[in-house]
Formats: structure tokens, C-alpha cells, sequence
């Protein structure tokens, strides 16, 4: 099972990148849009492991603090376009706990640097300049989910378990 840890996020949060993405095609900025029910903000990948109770009980051994996500700046990894979280500490906090306990427990993760961003578009390009026009939102975080993603009808599926 190729797995990942996240936030899901709220309808408004959705509907607000969306819009975003909608305004950037308009543009006509191409590539490949991610759909409106696979928004996340990833928290750790794990990738391919068929332990996932481990996993769940490495999240559950972390407090997840009060926490409220804001959309705020935008950017690119390469030709990877994202939508950023406002500088959040207890995020960062509550990341670095959690990815301390998936160490401990020997469940394998990617180590890069945590930062948060949910990806809109992957293979983005264009012609010409646009800008990206990111609405406000915010939401409380309720919960973290574990994810497997798996391809169905050649499309990109995620899936909490």
C-alpha cells in the first residue's frame, strides 16, 4: 500500500483552492489539476508499507494541539504548483513529534524538510505570465488521517484507512 499522513481539509478550504484553479485555467495555465476531494496537506509520506497499524499507532501516541490552517502564499517546486499554510508553530511542533514517533517505531518516511503546501497543479505551464489569486480561508484541524493512494481507471485515488 503506498500511504501518506494528512489533513484533510475543510469543504471552504476546497472550495477556495478551487476557485483558485478554475481562475488559473482561465489563464491558461496547463497541466495536471489535482481534483477537488484529493486536497490534502501531507504531514509525512510513507509510501509502499503493509503495516498501517503501526502507523495509526504512531499518530495516536501524539496529542494533536488545537490547530487552525490559513491559506496564505503561493510558490512552485519545480513545475509543481501549490498553495501555502501561514507560518503555524504548532503545526511545525505537532510534524516534527509525529515524524519523531514514526522514527522511533521504525515505520520508514520521506525525511525532506516539512513545508506545508497543498498541491494544485503538477506539470504546470504556460505561455504567458498569470497570476495565481488565492482566496482567504482557514479551518480548524479536527483530526490527522492516514491515506493510501492507489491509480483507479487511470486516475489518482485517496482514501483514508
Amino acid at each position: 500500500m503506498r500511504l501518506f499522513i494528512a489533513i484533510q481539509l475543510s469543504e471552504d478550504m476546497k472550495r477556495a483552492l478551487t476557485a483558485c484553479m478554475n481562475d488559473l485555467k482561465k489563464q491558461g495555465v496547463t497541466g495536471n489539476y489535482v481534483p477537488a476531494q484529493n486536497l490534502h496537506l501531507t504531514l509525512a509520506f510513507i509510501g509502499e508499507y503493509d503495516k498501517p497499524e503501526r502507523i495509526k499507532d504512531a499518530i495516536n501516541s501524539i496529542p494533536l494541539p488545537r490547530l487552525r490552517l490559513k491559506l496564505s502564499e503561493k510558490g512552485k517546486f519545480g513545475d509543481l504548483l501549490w498553495a501555502g499554510i501561514q507560518e503555524n508553530q504548532k503545526l511545525n511542533t505537532y510534524v516534527k513529534d509525529l515524524r519523531a514517533a514514526l522514527k522511533e517505531a521504525g515505520i520508514p518516511y520521506a525525511h525532506g524538510k516539512f513545508i506545508p503546501h497543498i498541491t494544485l497543479i503538477r506539470k504546470s505551464a504556460s505561455k504567458k505570465p498569470y497570476q495565481v489569486n488565492l482566496r482567504k480561508a482557514e479551518m480548524s484541524v479536527e483530526r490527522v488521517s492516514l491515506m493510501k493512494s492507489e491509480r483507479k481507471n487511470g486516475k489518482m485515488v485517496y482514501q483514508e484507512i
